[in-house]
């Protein structure tokens, strides 16, 4: 059993965004899909995009603050797309996408761990 609260914060986030995603539709084709450059969070497919989803979860800050989705940024960007192809040349039995596109869902807990958001950036980068 992982201890780790901010592990578990996190797989409740993609927990969350995948039934987000589910009930928009999209099929999961694969969560938490390892590479050298780090972990694809979610793969989803909508019959006619292959989307690349990453997840970001936070606890509400107490003052003002940044929210989950300013992580995703330059270089994490840029690993992204490494582990999409990755993804891509490892995955050859799948869906055939009109579309390839990079999703962004940030969710947003209060202290007592109460959602408060969850935001979904179709097309982020």
């Amino acid at each position: 059993m992982d201890s780790d609260p901010r592990r578990h914060l996190g797989q409740l986030g993609e927990t969350l965004a995948c039934e987000h995603l589910a009930r928009r539709g999209f099929e999961i084709l694969e969560r938490n899909y390892r590479t050298r450059w780090g972990e694809l969070d979610i793969v989803a497919f909508d019959g006619q995009a292959l989307v690349f989803c990453e997840v970001k979860t936070r606890r509400a800050p107490g003052g003002s603050g940044g929210g989950p989705l300013e992580a995703v940024h330059g270089r994490k960007r840029v690993r992204l797309r490494k582990m999409a192809g990755r993804w891509l040349i490892d995955r050859r039995r799948r869906p055939y996408a009109a579309e390839l596109r990079f999703d962004a869902i940030g969710v947003t807990f209060d202290a007592a761990g109460r959602l408060l958001e969850l935001e979904h950036v179709e097309r982020a980068f």
